[in-house]
């Protein structure tokens, strides 16, 4: 039985994905306040920040589906009856194992970043058929729907202008 020990899996990844803000435009690393109780609350030290960043960013940009180069980070491994587990000790190193055992259980592809450019935070698709493209269907969601009905609209109102002037052009 663990004691002590980060919960390693998809919540501690998706929480460590939305240490970048977009739609804020804050990193909660920057802040060694913020950040220091962020570490803690997952039970793994700070670490340093930039290589955190580093883990952070790449792990975003895979996520993506873009290439990526991940910083190497020591994951200690050990051994018990009839169990193997992963031991972290920083956030990146945290992450980084969350993001292995996600990929061992074939659920790594469930974790995404909302489709809206203006927000990119991170979830964890829980559908049926992971086929969930926001954060949230309530707020970018709709947001996203009331965008393409505009744009839809304008091309519609577009197309009425030009078949008129065409009749009167006739």
């Amino acid at each position: 039985m663990r004691t002590n020990a980060p919960d390693l899996g998809a919540d501690l990844l998706v929480d460590f994905l939305n240490t970048l803000d977009v739609e804020e435009g804050t990193d909660a690393i920057d802040d060694r306040g913020e950040f220091a109780a962020w570490a803690a609350k997952h039970g793994v030290a700070p670490g340093d920040p930039a290589e955190t960043k580093r883990v952070r960013d790449a792990l975003r940009d895979v996520i993506d589906g873009e290439g990526a180069s991940l910083p190497s980070v020591e994951l200690v491994t050990s051994c018990g009856e009839r169990t193997v587990g992963l031991t972290a000790r920083t956030a990146a190193e945290a992450a980084v194992a969350s993001s292995v055992i996600l990929s061992i259980q074939g659920k790594f592809e469930r974790v995404k970043l909302c489709g809206a450019d203006d927000c990119r935070w991170a979830f964890y698709d829980q559908s049926r058929n992971g086929s969930r493209t926001w954060c949230s269907m309530g707020v970018c969601g709709n947001r996203q729907k009331a965008r393409t009905y505009r744009a839809k609209q304008g091309d519609e109102v577009e197309t009425a202008n030009e078949a008129e002037k065409a009749r009167n052009a006739e």
